[in-house]
């Protein structure tokens, strides 16, 4: 049976840009549109060309409404397949009419987060909109203008009524953006399954370190190994802490690429023998567990050879540390992996970058720091 294609979805962005859109229309032409066309913005590629920036993406427009000195219109974000904290939430755009000016003020209001920090692209003060988002909606709104005749100003007003809630389950608080969510979207559509907002989030929170005065970074494979370096460090600031989830080379060296000092490296044992194996990318599903190496290390750190048929024949990583916790050379072991793993870290991060490499155990307790 051929594998089911993965939907793709549009970002906060474009569904802003729609919603705007399609309630400017119906302040100048009374047209209620239930789908809209939008311009994506031309977009950084993996390699870091430009993407194609006359791409157009029709949408969904769920309502338009006049209210009191305007309009409002409303989009449901539909991430695709793609998990994502922001998928099902209605994006509104509320827009007037400033016929005495020209020009297009774009605001965002409840919902939307609010930049504290420096650091990210848009500067603290701001609202949360991204200036690929910006540009966008300024487009949607310009056509709009250009297919009725109208040369006055545009007020636009973003809202995300759930946005404030929504927003707990991303990394925005961490990044100094409060209230609500960040309106986002490089290239205005979602790959199902792409790591590339992961990414940005990751480079984000680099960026606003640095803006903060941090030097030393402190990596973790997530909240619960984030929150365990925390404690470890209890004299680096909260901002020097950024969850790389399995994306090992990538934050190395992006890490070095700006200049960080130092770097920890927060981890579980299946992790660490990952980060061990060269594995750039640690997930469960296309990095497995060489058992048979990991047997190999554990006899050159004087494991019992009567341990290592079981370490080659196991199914997980916790499994092996069950299997060694009683040898005399457990710790041995556990810092000799940890050795290799650091190793492979400080390759990526080329040797621009001191590497530290914490290793905790399931109950929290820390196993060795290399």
């Amino acid at each position: 049976m051929a594998e089911k294609r993965l939907r793709e979805g549009y970002t906060t962005g474009s569904s802003a840009s729609a919603a705007a859109g399609a309630a400017l229309r119906l302040l100048l032409t009374q047209e209620i549109v239930t789908t809209l066309e939008i311009a994506l913005p031309p977009f950084l590629q993996e390699n870091g060309a430009t993407g194609t920036p006359n791409e157009r993406l029709e949408i969904p427009v769920h309502s338009v409404r006049l209210e009191k000195n305007g309009a409002v219109g409303s989009v449901i974000k539909d991430g695709g397949d793609d998990p994502d904290a922001t998928n099902g939430l209605h994006i509104e755009a509320h827009v007037s009419l400033l016929p005495d000016s020209t020009g297009i003020i774009l605001e965002g209001g409840k919902g939307v987060g609010q930049v504290t920090l420096p650091g990210l692209p848009v500067p603290a003060g701001n609202p949360a909109i991204n200036p690929e988002p910006q540009e966008q909606i300024k487009a949607a709104v310009q056509e709009a203008c250009a297919e009725a005749g109208y040369t006055g100003g545009v007020y636009v007003r973003i809202e995300v009524p759930q946005g404030e809630e929504r927003a707990k389950n991303t990394m925005n608080a961490r990044l100094g953006i409060l209230g609500g969510i960040s309106i986002l979207g490089t290239r205005g559509t979602v790959k199902p399954y792409s790591h590339s907002s992961w990414k940005a989030t990751i480079l984000q929170g680099m960026d606003v370190s640095l803006a903060a005065g941090v030097e030393c970074i402190g990596f973790s494979t997530g909240r619960r190994s984030e929150r365990l370096l925390m404690e470890a460090l209890p004299d680096w600031k909260e901002l020097a802490f950024v969850q790389a989830a399995d994306f090992v080379q990538f934050s190395l060296e992006s890490a070095a690429d700006k200049g960080f000092k130092c770097a920890a490296w927060s981890c579980f044992f299946g992790k660490l023998v990952k980060l061990a194996q060269g594995h750039a990318y640690t997930h469960a599903k296309t990095s497995p567990i060489d058992f048979v190496l990991l047997a190999q290390w554990c006899r050159e750190a004087g494991i019992a050879e009567t341990l290592l048929p079981e370490i080659e024949g196991a199914n997980t990583a916790r499994q092996v540390l069950d299997i060694i916790n009683g040898d005399p050379n457990r710790d041995v072991a556990l810092r000799y992996i940890a050795t290799i793993a650091r190793d492979s870290a400080r390759a990526w991060a080329k040797e621009h970058v001191e590497i530290s490499v914490y290793l905790f155990d399931f109950d929290g307790t820390l196993l060795t720091v290399v």
